[in-house]
């Protein structure tokens, strides 16, 4: 089961609610660091019962329009910055404890495309540095 789970992103691990997002944004709880193109805004929030099933990080990647306008690009950007995720995310789930689970937001600042490596390196380097904070 294990194995299936790490091979994918499945939709619970992405952020849908409205609530989360605006305690993320609003909250005043999350931090916030930058590796440009990148920047990544985080939460750690502690579980309120054992019987929700959450997953232990969750995930939103946006990307302005103003930065593309097209969407091609936008989805693009998004496309990558989910996959790097997914094959690091090892990292912080080495740190969360069995009671914390983390909230995570990827938002794209720049307006030209960069190749998958030069993504995959920059969201390394901020979860490598969000799990030395944890």
């Amino acid at each position: 089961m294990a194995e299936i789970h790490s091979e994918r992103l499945p939709k619970q691990e992405r952020v849908c609610s409205k609530k989360l997002i605006d305690r993320l944004f609003n909250g005043g709880h999350s931090h916030s660091m930058s590796a440009f193109p990148l920047r990544v805004v985080y939460m750690p929030m502690e579980a309120e019962d054992e019987s929700q099933q959450l997953p232990r990080t969750q995930l939103l990647v946006s990307v302005p329009k103003k930065c593309f306008k097209r969407a091609v690009k936008r989805n693009r950007v998004k496309r990558q910055v989910r996959e790097a995720y997914r094959l690091q995310r090892q990292i912080l789930a080495d740190k969360t404890a069995d009671r914390h689970s983390m909230v995570l937001a990827f938002i794209w600042l720049d307006d030209k495309l960069y190749p998958t490596e030069v993504v995959m390196q920059k969201v390394k380097n901020l979860l490598q540095r969000i799990s030395e904070k944890l």
